[in-house]
């Protein structure tokens, strides 16, 4: 059972969390409606993950995540917010956030966000993901990001964008799973993707 901390200031969302995660594999384990109390309930209640507002009062969601991290606190941090600009979306990513839901969506996607997270990748709404795709290709970086990428990381990754499995990139151009696993690692970290499906919209907005 994954423990959850639940910050939301408005009654009838807290209400509607509640229902949607009852008898599921997540447990609500303390509700509290702004960011401040949202950091003191941490060592008491020992969350495996937390649910933020992005409006709170005293602290938003994104104050909080801010805050956590930079004490070392990297567990799961999925947003909850009725809009969100790109400014704070890029910075979200940047502090690791784990998951950004639309509230207006979240009957259909927060339980399919909860338990990708917990399965160790990044979900994040679609209109979302694809501005954050464009916020990596804005002109403050790179004017193409796959550009970051040594010649042996791009081949990786090309291939990878194609649908190849990890033996299969191996035998494509002679490495070790091992090596590919390597540089699929590096890939991902320098272009500031979770994994392959990242990729492929990244890739998507590049050739775009």
């Amino acid at each position: 059972m994954t423990k959850v901390l639940v910050a939301e200031d408005d009654p009838l969302t807290l209400a509607g969390i509640n229902i949607l995660l009852d008898k599921t594999n997540f447990e609500v384990v303390a509700t509290v409606s702004n960011g401040t109390a949202a950091l003191d309930a941490l060592s008491t209640v020992r969350p495996d993950m937390l649910i933020l507002d992005n409006s709170m009062p005293e602290r938003t969601g994104l104050d909080v995540l801010r805050t956590i991290r930079n004490r070392g606190d990297n567990r799961p941090v999925v947003l909850l917010t009725g809009g969100i600009n790109d400014q704070a979306t890029k910075e979200a990513m940047q502090l690791g956030v784990n998951g950004i839901v639309i509230k207006s969506t979240a009957p259909r996607d927060l339980l399919i966000c909860l338990e990708t997270v917990m399965q160790g990748r990044r979900w994040l709404d679609q209109e979302i993901m694809q501005r954050a795709m464009l916020l990596a290709m804005s002109p403050d970086g790179p004017r193409d990001p796959f550009e970051m990428l040594s010649g042996r990381e791009r081949a990786v990754a090309s291939l990878a964008q194609r649908g190849l499995r990890n033996r299969e990139i191996a035998d494509e151009l002679g490495l070790t799973e091992g090596t590919v696993k390597v540089h699929l690692h590096k890939v991902f970290e320098k272009l500031g993707v979770r994994g392959r499906t990242e990729l492929i919209l990244l890739a998507q907005g590049r050739d775009a």
